[in-house]
């Protein structure tokens, strides 16, 4: 029985209304469950191994560790510059790795081992302090200001953080050693070791098999790892995540101090990429912490002597954590070079230079150096580039003062003076009157070292007798002027650059052109009264020259005329362990120049310097043994030193420049000594004793 007012229809349809939308909603249910279904297989069956591969995915990342250097032969295939293996303590930052964990891991650090905290800037505290206490450097921003950038800041907060919590901290050991590994962990990027402390073989044990007692250790400066702290920090690497122990390596000097300066050094760590050069560096595939050739042969030949460096893999999971690594190239060492260098020479000749320093200094106390380059004329190969000098009255390496400094030469110029008269067309037996002294108007006066001169004389006698009076005929001849006593002599700026002209042709006054950094090409002014200065230049008193470009000067005159490229390095190799490996590149001899003069010209010069060192030559009697040709100098100079109260102002340069043998010459050599009295002879003394050297050492290489 239906209630009263309800209509039986009305209630009929409503029933079938609400079954149907039951009935809808029960499809939609069960459509969004076929859905599902489906699409739990497609996942699971379709793709479940790719989603699975993407799942467990291991992301790769390549960290470079150190290999040696190359190293660098003499001519005879002695290692002169060599690399030895030194442990060394690493951290390498792992991504992810949080500000925190870097600041935990380098306090146990610093329980472990000491370091050298010299090196830290006050920037450098200033990060470890706000990165100890993230608090109390966020409330010296303003709310306004915690809504900039981070780089922003990060600046304010650098330049608000108390100097009294820096004081504080330069006061406290521990702290301030936390701080100095927390720099070294930051200094580059994530999976690049960074080298945190490092042996010095020479102050460390040599006998690198045996464990320093705790006594020597403790004597070692802090900035130099010990054996002890490598076996303490090996006991605790599992709890040191991204510290490691390596074997690194450093340069190793054979013969020691012997042509230190020429062979330049290499940056630390620390130090990495030259400022200078970063970019170009960075271009080349560098980090920012390699070691790279910051002097010299080492920086010249960067690109040869620079490692492939090992490579190891680490293997990350999504989360960013290492779970694997391996060596996916174990890398080598850098090209080898070999120098033209005799390195048994070049330390006899050291030898001969540091006797006579000591010798003649007591007696002479402004002398403080001395010089001499010996070279294949041929070829141009530096056999020999020795400096000496005296630094707080200890005798120090000079060597790069051979191409790097330059002095008044004196005579030793004469024979480029004679073949620039013939170039002029000054002919051969040309005689000139050596009364000693030319006199010009306004008192200039010019004159020979003999008083009375020599007479008539040409020009081989000139050589033999190092006449003044000739070349500065000779140097108006090539001006176009005549000679008239108590007449004027006006040469002019033109004058001085066309005897220039002629000087550069031998290699004096332009660079010669060696494989080193920073040479120089001498000192030339340019005066706006010339007048006697043309003379001076003649006889290499107004110019200055290397001791260098002298030598290559006598070379062109030795060889016959070229002026050949002076040359260090002969030839790079593929590493090998024990010996030279094979050539990838041979250097060979270049000549930069052929001077106009005739063979014939060469050869009247010749005679001339031959007779200089026999009897009735300014050489005289110091090469009895041996068949050496050359030219002495000695130049008038001014001494700008801090010792000019002895003498005050006045001083000589004396020189020497010559070849062995006379006939075909075999090496070519410069001697200079500057800020000394003429009367010791030091030039003469010292060039027939590396003469001696250089001829003993022949027989000696000739026997084998």
């Amino acid at each position: 029985m239906t209630k009263p007012g309800l209509d039986p229809v009305e209630i009929k349809r409503s029933r079938r209304s609400r079954l149907w939308r039951i009935n809808l909603y029960f499809f939609a249910v069960f459509s969004l469950f076929a859905a599902l279904i489906i699409k739990l297989g497609v996942v699971q069956i379709v793709k479940g191994e790719d989603y699975e591969e993407q799942a467990t995915r291991i992301d790769a990342k390549v960290a470079t560790y150190p290999a040696p250097r190359g190293k660098m032969y003499d001519r005879y295939g002695r290692v002169v510059v060599d690399n030895q293996s030194v442990p060394a303590i690493t951290y390498t930052n792992m991504k992810g790795t949080e500000t925190k964990e870097k600041v935990k891991i380098a306090a146990k650090l610093a329980k472990l081992i000491d370091i050298d905290t010299s090196f830290l800037k006050e920037r450098d505290l200033k990060d470890y302090w706000i990165a100890t206490h993230e608090e109390d450097a966020t409330k010296l921003l303003s709310d306004k200001e915690k809504k900039f950038n981070a780089k922003k800041t990060y600046a304010l907060q650098i330049e608000r953080v108390p100097e009294n919590e820096i004081k504080a901290l330069k006061k406290n050991k521990q702290e301030l050693e936390t701080a100095a590994f927390f720099r070294r962990f930051s200094g580059g990027y994530a999976y690049e070791p960074q080298i945190v402390k490092a042996m010095n073989p020479k102050k460390s044990s040599k006998d690198s098999d045996k464990l320093l007692d705790e006594k020597s250790s403790k004597q070692l400066p802090a900035q130099d790892l010990t054996y002890e702290e490598v076996s303490r920090v090996s006991e605790h690497l599992e709890e040191l995540p991204g510290v490691d122990v390596i074997m690194d390596w450093t340069r190793k000097y054979p013969y020691e101090k012997t042509l230190y300066s020429v062979l330049g050094g290499v940056t630390t760590p620390e130090q990495g990429l030259l400022k200078d050069r970063e970019d170009f560096y960075l271009t080349r595939g560098y980090a920012r912490n390699d070691r790279v050739g910051k002097s010299y042969l080492e920086y010249q030949y960067e690109e040869y002597l620079n490692p492939k460096k090992a490579k190891v893999q680490y293997n990350e999971n999504r989360a960013g954590k290492v779970v694997g690594q391996e060596t996916i190239d174990e890398g080598r060492r850098g090209y080898d070079l070999q120098l033209s260098f005799d390195i048994e020479l070049q330390q006899k000749v050291e030898k001969i230079i540091e006797d006579e320093l000591n010798r003649f200094r007591g007696s002479n106390p402004m002398l403080d150096r001395a010089f001499v380059v010996m070279m294949d004329p041929n070829n141009g190969d530096v056999l020999s580039m020795a400096g000496k000098q005296i630094v707080d009255g200890k005798i120090t390496d000079y060597a790069i003062g051979t191409f790097t400094t330059q002095y008044e030469m004196g005579s030793a110029v004469k024979g480029a003076t004679v073949l620039a008269g013939y170039q002029d067309g000054m002919p051969h037996g040309q005689y000139y009157t050596d009364n000693g002294k030319l006199v010009f108007s306004g008192d200039l006066k010019k004159g020979s070292w003999k008083t009375g001169g020599f007479g008539p004389i040409n020009e081989v006698t000139a050589l033999q007798k190092s006449s003044n009076i000739y070349m500065f005929y000779v140097a108006m001849r090539i001006a176009g002027l005549t000679y008239k006593p108590h007449g004027p002599l006006p040469a002019d700026l033109e004058d001085l650059k066309k005897m220039r002209y002629y000087y550069n042709q031998f290699g004096l006054g332009v660079k010669t052109g060696i494989d080193l950094p920073h040479e120089s090409a001498g000192m030339q002014t340019n005066p706006k009264v010339v007048g006697g200065l043309l003379l001076d230049e003649a006889i290499g008193q107004f110019d200055t020259y290397t001791p260098l470009q002298l030598a290559q000067y006598m070379s062109t005159i030795a060889n016959g005329g070229y002026r050949v490229q002076p040359r260090i390095v002969k030839s790079i190799h593929q590493p090998e362990s024990e010996k030279l490996g094979p050539v990838i590149e041979e250097r060979s001899p270049k000549v930069l120049n052929r001077i106009n003069n005739s063979a014939s010209d060469i050869e009247r010069v010749k005679i001339g310097l031959k007779k200089v060192t026999q009897a009735g030559g300014t050489a005289a009697t110091f090469f009895k043994s041996y068949d050496v040709a050359g030219k002495t100098g000695t130049a008038e100079t001014n001494y700008y030193g801090e010792k000019k109260q002895y003498f005050g102002n006045a001083i000589d340069n004396i020189t020497f420049a010559g070849y062995y043998p006379s006939e075909h010459p075999k090496v070519t050599f410069s001697v200079v000594v500057p800020s000394i009295d003429d009367d010791t002879k030091m030039n003469k003394i010292i060039a027939e004793k590396v003469i001696r050297a250089y001829a003993d050492l022949q027989k000696k290489h000739d026997k084998h």
